[in-house]
């Protein structure tokens, strides 16, 4: 009698065992978003519309040659249209599509890519990804897209790599370190993948870093150039001069250019990149001789009023500000502050629109160090072309991108896998010659070259009253 009166006891208690362990299986795979990643040739979200590509999102989703949207702001009705017709396999249609999309939105290096990507269709093709901030700072990815663009589309003209053409994958990372230690991995495990043209801020760059160089992924940064990125392996690579040219120049600009010798600096001390060149403009200023008398952080209840007055007090005869895109607007209320009183110096995060927009007759006279501007080589070839293709002037963040892939192409003639690249980067008679003038890298992953002095003065080409203008020596 007891045994037969257990039996549905033990029957009842396993059925409840195994709902609660298909409860938690289905729960632990809701976390994961199992079932969710799309696949590439996909249609079922590869429109603008599709929910959840951001940092919620799957990884997979973050990609695209051009079966969606990473920039919505410019989308055209033909553009949707051609990322349907790319995730469907209809290439002559998505290339009859983005080429009318240019036609209205010429401006637009993502439909450029994509055009470029569909002429390619199934071909073979060498592929690069180039990782920008698209749903964090699409300014700025754009920035980074009309370099890629720009080089892939004249490349892929000229007949491609040794008759091979390039395809461009555009990842966006958010310029989040997590979200690009991610994409990095993913990367790394796509054998397609040759070479990877990113990423955008330093802190982002440092946290994918180590993941390529393990995986043995070749990445050259445009954009990013804190110190700590230097010699952090055999496959990291940047094309923009580190910080401690930045810090150079500007030392050697306030000590002899100025006559001063003081100065006080302002940086946020939650970004890698604003530490690093505060960190280097220190070591410069005092090895030639000057001081900084007081240091101010952007980042945590910063008063513009009270930090101008106390460097004032303390001496100082410069501000000099080392403030990351994140914070430019308190770097430019120190500006407004000042109202022209002590000379201001600015670190390559403050070449932007918006400086001489806010700024107006307060910055006027600010100079900024960059790694190239336009006014520099107006005529050069690369200079016409991308006016001719973009229908007015970038900035060095677009040249550096271009020069990037450019040099990415040049490496691949010479052997296209991804040892191969590596060797041939850091091989000591390795060159190219860009839009910035010759490439070549140290033993430590740097550009060797010299950055430039911009100053703010009043003219025409931004819209705003001022611009910045190449400082002659």
């Amino acid at each position: 009698m007891t045994k037969k009166n257990e039996t549905p006891a033990l029957i009842l208690s396993l059925l409840v065992t195994l709902a609660l362990i298909g409860a938690g299986l289905w729960w632990f795979g809701r976390q994961l978003n199992l079932g969710n990643v799309v696949q590439p040739g996909e249609t079922g979200s590869s429109t603008v519309d599709r929910p959840g590509w951001g940092s919620q999102g799957p990884v997979a989703q973050r990609f695209s040659a051009g079966d969606r949207i990473l920039l919505p702001d410019l989308a055209t009705p033909e553009k949707e249209s051609a990322v349907q017709a790319i995730a469907a396999g209809d290439y002559a249609q998505a290339v009859s599509q983005l080429e009318a999309s240019l036609q209205t939105q010429r401006n637009d290096p993502e439909a450029l890519i994509y055009l470029n990507n569909a002429r390619i269709g199934n071909a073979d093709a060498y592929t690069i990804a180039v990782a920008v901030p698209a749903g964090a700072s699409p300014n700025s990815a754009l920035e980074l897209l009309r370099g890629a663009a720009q080089a892939q589309n004249e490349m892929n003209q000229a007949g491609g790599v040794n008759g091979t053409p390039i395809r461009v994958v555009i990842v966006n990372d958010d310029n989040d370190p997590s979200t690009c230690e991610a994409v990095a991995r993913a990367l790394v495990q796509d054998d397609s993948v040759l070479g990877v043209i990113g990423h955008f801020g330093s802190e982002a760059t440092l946290a994918a870093a180590p993941v390529y160089n393990e995986g043995g992924l070749p990445m050259i940064s445009p954009t990013s150039t804190s110190i700590q990125l230097s010699g952090q392996g055999q496959y990291i690579f940047r094309t923009v001069p580190s910080d401690k040219f930045t810090a150079t120049t500007l030392s050697r600009y306030l000590i002899n250019g100025l006559g001063d010798r003081s100065a006080a600096v302002f940086y946020n001390s939650q970004s890698g990149y604003s530490e690093s060149l505060k960190n280097e403009f220190t070591t410069a200023l005092t090895t030639d001789g000057g001081q900084v008398v007081m240091e101010f952080d952007l980042s945590a209840g910063f008063d513009a009023g009270q930090a101008v007055s106390q460097a004032q007090q303390q001496g100082a005869e410069v501000l000099v500000l080392a403030a990351n895109t994140a914070t430019l607007d308190p770097a430019l209320q120190v500006v407004a502050v000042n109202r022209g009183e002590l000379e201001i110096l600015g670190g390559d995060s403050l070449y932007n629109p918006k400086t001489l927009q806010v700024g107006g007759p307060n910055a006027e006279g600010m100079v900024v160090a960059v790694p190239w501007i336009i006014q520099s080589t107006p005529n050069s070839e690369f200079a016409q072309a991308s006016r001719q293709l973009w229908g007015g002037d970038v900035n060095w963040r677009t040249a550096m991108t271009f020069d990037a892939v450019m040099t990415l192409a040049e490496a691949l003639k010479q052997s296209p896998t991804r040892e191969g690249l590596m060797t041939t980067l850091r091989s000591p008679g390795f060159a190219v010659e860009g839009a910035t003038g010759t490439v070549r890298f140290l033993p430590s992953g740097d550009r060797n070259q010299a950055m430039q002095l911009v100053m703010v003065q009043p003219g025409n080409r931004s819209g705003y009253g001022y611009d910045f203008y190449p400082l002659q020596p």
